[in-house]
């Protein structure tokens, strides 16, 4: 077969072999064991066996079975094997003993294995599993790979035919394993077909370096020792080995998805040890300017308000307390009876951030909406600054001060200040650097269409659960961008248009399979709707050049005369005069706008009622003195925030 992306050097000796301490063997094999009382016998008189029929090769060798902790007699199967032939060990608690912390409970296969290879003395170690699923004959053919200079050599049922005839899993466990090596392909191990045969060869030095550093306790322990060869550039060959599925294997379906969860959790470790100190100084630079933001809002969450936003912080606050409510009690995360009885609120078709409030539902049914609120806000505007900070460093400039102003203006620039007042939906944009950076990867020469597609599909889908509004602005203008680099670039586009448009089908067709269904619920469920009756409104032309009443070149009296006007001939009127406020000037809510921090809120609880027909187009003139006061919820000109008391008028 040809090598693995992992391959060492072409033209490259085998390294010479180093003298052996007195205390190392030839070979190490590990095998790691959980409740494997019947099937452990079979597997060590096979490989005691083999190991004793070729001296030349194996000279001195020994068998490592860590009892991971069973219940059932496999120490006493393993030592009984052990009294036949010493070169056995178990590792696991003494007989008549309490087990002690690394054996007192099952910790999984990831411990178990980092236990046997950090005991092991072997120049070279294989793991194998309890099952031995792979003929321990097959281990002449991974020698073979590291006598050529490789690291390790692992078995691949992948590319041998024999293991394609022997393979007899269940369907529903050979569907999760195809869907689980390609993801862990495409996200993990790339150029490695099959990461999890229990049937690996290590140099021992190497693998007790690495396995040391591991930190993963599961299954996806092979992916993250892969990665770490990876990461040293130490080659790795993907060999061809016969393999046959056993009874009584150990993995479960729901272990498919501590996979998924422990493949995430590697990803982030390595983009964490991937940043710079001075990455990570940009990064708490942009959450320190959040907090100052919305400094006053965190004194006291539960009774500060922002008053720029009229009622939608009252809104928002119900959002996120319904939907915390509908996790908790399992209900349809789409829609609530909470409001508007009995009809209705289609939460799919209002703007809920479920991307956000139902993984933050925690923090809501424990702190309150008003907390999740805040944090959504903060941490929402700071995140937004991190993506664009990357994805301009990334692709754009070598500067880091410069990618460091740039993220700044893309969360904090005047009009994303005051969105923040109301709308975390068009300020929380920290998917747009990613789904261009994605985007871009699609256009790149040699790329990997089908899994950047997915990948794209994939953030689409998220950004409509954060925000659709903010996605069709972002598609509108790419498109334009688009178009216009094709007109001056003809031939670029051409060299990229076919790649690029596979890739967005692929993304399409990914995002409408998940989609469907919410969509359908929003546009043609149950108290959905097809316009907004805020009313004959617009800006005129003058807001597209004017400075926001708060920024450093505003004026406040020309800014509110541009602010969003209600026209004349439907019974409104424009947005009250409004006093500049200095800075986020803050004071307690009124008590009958306070919304209740359980998440279980009954409409008499909440102030505003978030169904196809709200609108707030006057302002309330009811406004405390020396603060802003608060204007309609779709385009008011405040570019800084204000914390006061809630209107009392409700929408």
């Amino acid at each position: 077969m040809p090598p693995s992306s992992l391959s060492p050097a072409a033209g490259r000796r085998p390294a010479p072999t180093p003298p052996r301490a007195p205390d190392t063997v030839d070979l190490t094999v590990v095998v790691p064991a959980y409740n494997e009382e019947h099937r452990l016998p079979r597997t060590l008189d096979a490989i005691c066996r083999h190991l004793r029929s070729s001296p030349g090769r194996h000279a001195d060798w020994e068998v490592i079975v860590v009892d991971d902790g069973s219940t059932d007699a496999t120490a006493a199967t393993v030592r009984e094997a052990a009294a036949a032939e010493p070169r056995i060990r178990l590792l696991g608690p003494p007989p008549g003993t309490a087990p002690t912390a690394p054996f007192a409970r099952n910790h999984g296969k990831g411990h178990a294995v980092r236990l046997g290879v950090l005991a092991s003395r072997g120049r070279r170690v294989l793991v194998t599993d309890a099952d031995l699923a792979t003929p321990i004959e097959e281990l002449a053919a991974l020698h073979d790979r590291l006598d050529e200079g490789y690291a390790a050599a692992i078995g691949s049922r992948a590319h041998h035919p024999a293991s394609a005839e022997a393979v007899r899993r269940p369907p529903l466990r050979r569907l999760l394993g195809e869907a689980g090596n390609r993801v862990i392909r495409a996200v993990a191990v790339p150029g490695v077909r099959d990461t999890q045969c229990g049937f690996k060869l290590f140099e021992g030095d190497r693998a007790r370096a690495v396995f040391g550093r591991s930190r993963l306790d599961g299954w996806c322990i092979d992916v993250e020792i892969l990665r770490m060869f990876h990461g040293a550039r130490w080659p790795v060959a993907e060999v061809p080995v016969r393999w046959a599925h056993q009874p009584g294997s150990k993995v479960r379906a729901p272990d498919y998805a501590r996979v998924l969860l422990e493949l995430v959790r590697l990803r982030a470790a390595g983009a964490l040890e991937r940043v710079r100190a001075a990455d990570r100084a940009v990064a708490a630079g942009y959450l320190l300017l959040s907090v100052v933001l919305f400094h006053g809002l965190w004194r006291d969450p539960r009774h500060r308000y922002l008053i720029d936003g009229g009622q939608d912080q009252n809104q928002w606050e119900w959002f996120f307390a319904v939907t915390a409510d509908n996790v908790f009690a399992l209900r349809d995360p789409f829609f609530t009876t909470l409001q508007n009885v009995p009809s209705g609120v289609n939460l799919m078709a209002n703007t809920t951030m479920l991307g956000l409030s139902i993984p933050l539902a925690p923090v809501t049914a424990v702190f309150g909406p008003a907390m999740t609120w805040a944090l959504v806000l903060t941490a929402g505007l700071a995140a937004t600054a991190v993506a664009w900070y990357w994805l301009l460093l990334r692709r754009f400039v070598t500067s880091r001060r410069a990618a460091a102003l740039g993220g700044a203006l893309c969360a904090f620039a005047p009009a994303m200040v005051s969105h923040a007042n109301a709308h975390p939906n068009f300020a929380v944009l920290f998917m747009m650097p990613l789904i261009v950076d994605r985007l871009l990867r699609l256009c790149e020469p040699g790329g990997r269409t089908v899994r950047d597609g997915v990948i794209l599909g994939l953030f689409l889908t998220y950004q409509v659960f954060l925000g659709e509004e903010a996605l069709l602005l972002a598609a509108l203008g790419l498109l334009f961008f688009a178009v216009g680099y094709a007109v001056l670039r003809p031939d670029v586009a051409r060299a990229v248009g076919g790649p690029l448009l596979r890739g967005l089908a692929v993304a399409a067709g990914v995002a409408l399979v998940l989609l469907g269904y919410p969509l359908y619920r929003q546009f043609f469920g149950a108290q959905s709707y097809v316009s907004v009756l805020h009313g004959p409104a617009g800006n005129p032309p003058g807001a597209l050049v004017e400075f926001a009443g708060r920024s450093l070149g505003g004026d406040p009296a020309t800014a509110d005369g541009l602010a969003v006007r209600v026209l004349a001939g439907d019974g409104g009127a424009p947005p009250a005069n409004r006093v500049p406020g200095t800075g986020a000037a803050t004071s307690d809510r009124g008590p009958s706008e306070s919304p209740s921090g359980s998440p279980t809120a009954s409409p008499s609880e909440s102030s505003t009622e978030p169904t196809p027909t709200d609108t707030w187009t006057e302002a309330p003139t009811d406004t405390p003195s020396g603060s802003s006061g608060a204007s309609n919820s779709d385009g008011s000109d405040s570019s800084g925030l204000s914390t006061s008391n809630a209107p009392s008028s409700t929408g």
